[in-house]
């Protein structure tokens, strides 16, 4: 019997893994990864620095001892160089590989733009635990925090850079904030929340510089020189890009599967290859509009799906609302947007609460800021009524 293959090591692969195993346990499966495997939940890597976790203390479970409590076999630091649909088979670096069906849990690349200047390839990506290890490694070389003080650059001032920011300002880092819209999180809350947001960041240090975009990053000694499209610049230690995520799609694509924003998947998860499956950040969801869902919550949701689809049971994808907790603990937020090409608009109604109406007064989402997320529930209750 050929096994079940997923491709990846990241929360959607594992978490496949420990459902479908939930419901049978002879299956053979193999998980093909480029990394170690070791689980760690991703989202501790934009709020590792105030806690003083290093790299290693946020792995929870060894890739090993995955394989073995879950019976799979582990092909870490394995790349996979092409998929052959016609014949159900995979080819890596380590060999060709049968598959029974295929899971492509591949993720999310960042997006890179391109700079100017002799440092321009010194510009760093945190989207996984390697790239965070090499991070952390730069900034605490020669000292950082109260041992002297080093000033971070971070290009994007979305979910994941404003993150960022707030973890290293409390970590005692300097950090300034480049983005060309007007405010933080422009495209997930109303004017009032980002502004909220943008002032309580900024109380604790964060130098915000709206409607520009780095440039270019020279050599300015043992420092950089960060110019901005406004004519600006900045003097830093780091630049750290956050300007947002790409589905991987670069697997699916050479095999002729269909991709748009993500590889297409219905809903079952699977491709419009027979026997080849999605889901995680890499995937774009029919159930959902079409639409790419990098959040734990839905990728949660789709791993229990597939399982069942894999063990036998054919079952549709269901995602109900899930509210976004944004990391911000100068002002935490949780946010309900609401879905694509719904027309309304915001309306704040008590002191940082945001309810979307819709055209016909319906809430069809809110923003809760400080105090108020404690109304998390009633609030999806209130969009779902």
């Amino acid at each position: 019997m050929h096994p079940i293959v997923i491709v990846g090591a990241g929360l959607a692969a594992w978490t496949t893994v420990r459902e479908l195993r939930k419901l049978e346990a002879t299956t053979p499966i193999t998980l093909v990864t480029a990394d170690s495997g070791d689980f760690y939940a991703k989202p501790t890597l934009s709020n590792a620095f105030a806690q003083k976790r290093a790299p290693a203390e946020l792995v929870t479970t060894p890739a090993h001892k995955m394989a073995e409590s879950l019976q799979v076999t582990l092909m870490a630091h394995t790349r996979v160089t092409g998929i052959d649909p016609a014949s159900h088979k995979l080819s890596s670096s380590q060999g060709d590989l049968m598959y029974r069906d295929l899971v492509l849990a591949t993720g999310a690349q960042p997006v890179r733009v391109p700079l100017q200047g002799d440092a321009a390839e010194r510009v760093l990506s945190v989207n996984s635990l390697d790239d965070f290890a090499s991070f952390h490694g730069q900034l605490t070389a020669s000292g950082g925090g109260d041992a002297g003080v080093k000033h971070v650059v971070i290009m994007g001032a979305g979910l994941i850079g404003c993150e960022f920011a707030n973890d290293l300002i409390g970590a005692g880092y300097q950090v300034s904030v480049v983005d060309p819209s007007s405010r933080p999180l422009a495209a997930l809350l109303p004017e009032g929340a980002s502004q909220r947001l943008a002032s309580s960041l900024g109380a604790l240090g964060v130098q915000w510089h709206f409607e520009a975009t780095v440039a270019s990053v020279h050599v300015a000694g043992p420092r950089l020189e960060v110019g901005l499209s406004d004519g600006s610049s900045l003097t830093a230690d780091l630049v750290l890009s956050a300007i947002g995520l790409k589905a991987d799609t670069t697997l699916a694509q050479a095999a002729g599967i269909r991709c748009e924003r993500g590889i297409q998947v219905d809903a079952n998860l699977m491709t419009s290859a027979e026997g080849i499956y999605a889901l995680g950040d890499a995937a774009q969801y029919q159930s959902a509009g079409n639409r790419t869902l990098p959040y734990v919550m839905p990728i949660m949701q789709a791993a229990k799906t597939l399982a069942a689809v894999l063990a036998g049971q054919p079952t549709d994808l269901a995602l109900g609302l899930m509210p976004v907790a944004v990391k911000t603990p100068a002002l935490p937020l949780t946010v309900l947007p609401p879905a694509p090409g719904v027309s309304g608009q915001w309306q704040a109604d008590e002191e940082d609460v945001w309810r979307f109406l819709d055209e016909a007064g319906q809430q069809r989402g809110f923003v809760l800021a400080g105090h108020q997320t404690r109304q998390r529930m009633a609030q999806t209750k209130a969009t779902l009524a």
